[in-house]
């Protein structure tokens, strides 16, 4: 028997899968690493971390599931994306990752529209600047630790330093490359010009593959260090919303996704390249050989309910532990006792600033209407709320554009929340479906690894074979208008406050 294994090297941690051939989970594994941030808006993590956790998480998927290593037939890899990795001639990491939701470049992406121009970068790139690009960060670096950047060997992205710990190749894939701002996403190869034009050296990039070719295998080390077979082949893989994507079926146009993780995504496949002339959508190439997408990103939107629950859930967190039961469930609990609209309490995720539709890093979370009669559970549901309204957000410019929309699917660990899935269907007046399978970028990666070892024929059949519903959620009408309006003030909101956001910024950074 054969068995794909797919590895999602997260923000929060690394998630490894083993699946069979159908699609069917076999077991899965978690590893835990801490994100650093050694001043506001500075977020940065150890890849060796990152190492760790796959070793580990590999090791535990031997030991609960006891099969022979040699029945894996291919490994995909996903993973966090726009991330920077640098590595000297040695293959030693140079500094700790400056990774997707670090905000400390804003200076060097006005540097790049003063110097080149954002209708010439978006032409080149399909893209345009933006703090959170790899280019972006790799700019930083230049300018504020030019010890740093004079040793640099290679760039490489997360979940490809992860790659070439497996192999010792250094490889990346369109679409996890077409985040970099460093790749021409129309011919799917890195752009020369954009290189040159940044001053930074072509030999630094890895190879660019598709997504579903292979890459590599796994070589002696990995093999002694993960209990892997040496020689197992290492398919590209994807960043993890193509990835996620792709373990959703979001391989043709008119299906689309909103996925609640760490950040929050709205995704829809194309045919061909959609450019948001404002630069709030991302253009990019996806897992799918001659496909692309578009998406529009919120940053933090489990996140936000990460946080609340880090500093202001420890009662609810000592009780589910008592209980045995997971802390989201009980926000879920409390939430259910309030109304929809809070009571007129607003939350603004912007915990990390903002992308879609906003492109403001200065942007900032935000509670707007609290009253002496609001408690925690207005709080917990008012992030979910909030949440809701800002992909709402995303999925709106995805409509300007035209894209197809006939289905939407949620996927990402939001989406355990049945609350949160009606309150999504709710603020998008639409019916939302649950995939079976939830292991969102790890099933992807392994479905791509299944068709670079040609367990199937194409990334559609892959998913014509394995993806399954779940269970579908249909709008409450009594609910909708009222979100509809509170929808209207949400977007109000941040045009109120935008010069006071750029205000406390510059406060908190003195």
């Amino acid at each position: 028997m054969g068995y794909l294994l797919g590895i999602d090297i997260g923000t929060s941690g690394t998630k490894t899968c083993l699946f069979c051939y159908n699609g069917e989970l076999v077991t899965s594994a978690y590893g835990e690493y801490p994100m650093l941030q050694p001043q506001v808006g500075w977020v940065e993590q150890h890849p060796e971390d990152w190492w760790i956790a796959t070793r580990q998480t590999i090791q535990m998927i031997f030991k609960q599931s006891k099969i022979n290593p040699s029945d894996i037939k291919g490994i995909g890899l996903s993973g966090q994306m726009h991330g920077l990795v640098l590595l000297d001639r040695d293959g030693k990491v140079l500094r700790p990752a400056i990774i997707w939701c670090d905000q400390r470049t804003g200076e060097q992406v006005e540097w790049m529209r003063d110097s080149i121009g954002t209708e010439r970068i978006i032409d080149l790139t399909s893209n345009t600047p933006l703090p959170n690009y790899t280019a972006s960060k790799l700019l930083w670096v230049r300018d504020n630790e030019p010890n740093i950047y004079d040793k640099i060997h290679k760039v490489l992205l997360p979940k490809d330093y992860i790659r070439y710990k497996l192999t010792q190749e250094f490889a990346t894939e369109v679409s996890d490359a077409s985040g970099t701002l460093l790749l021409n996403v129309a011919s799917r190869t890195w752009s020369s010009e954009m290189v040159e034009l940044l001053g930074f050296e072509n030999e630094w990039l890895p190879e660019v593959r598709e997504s579903n070719q292979i890459s590599g295998t796994v070589s002696k080390l990995a093999a002694m260090e993960t209990g892997l077979s040496e020689g197992t082949a290492v398919v590209g893989g994807a960043g993890d919303q193509a990835a996620g994507a792709v373990g959703n079926g979001i391989v043709k146009a008119g299906v689309i996704s909103a996925s609640i993780g760490t950040s929050g995504v709205v995704f829809a496949s194309t045919d061909e390249i959609k450019k948001d002339p404002l630069g709030r959508l991302h253009s990019f190439c996806h897992a799918v050989p001659g496909k692309w997408h578009v998406m529009g990103v919120t940053q933090a939107a489990g996140g936000s309910l990460q946080w609340f629950r880090n500093h202001f859930g420890i009662a609810e967190m000592e009780l589910a532990k008592t209980l045995q039961k997971n802390v989201y469930d009980i926000f879920t609990e409390k939430a259910m006792m309030v109304k929809p609209g809070c009571e007129g309490l607003v939350f603004l995720p912007y915990l990390m600033g903002e992308r879609t539709p906003h492109l403001d890093s200065y942007a900032k979370g935000t509670f707007v209407g609290i009253t002496s009669r609001h408690g925690k559970e207005h709080f917990i549901r008012s992030i979910m709320e909030g949440v809701a309204f800002s992909l709402k957000d995303c999925l709106s410019l995805i409509d300007d554009l035209k894209v197809a929309n006939s289905e939407i699917r949620i996927s990402g660990g939001g989406a355990n929340s049945l609350l949160w899935r009606q309150i999504f269907a709710d603020v998008f007046n639409q019916r939302i479906h649950r995939i079976h399978a939830n292991e969102g970028p790890a099933f992807g990666a392994a479905l791509l690894a299944g068709v670079g070892t040609n367990v199937y024929s194409s990334v559609e059949e892959a998913c014509s074979q394995s993806v399954q519903y779940y269970d579908s959620v249909e709008p409450n009408g009594e609910f909708v208008q009222r979100y509809e309006n509170y929808y209207t003030i949400y977007k109000e909101l941040y045009f109120n406050l935008y010069e006071t956001f750029s205000s406390l910024h510059k406060l908190a950074v003195e």
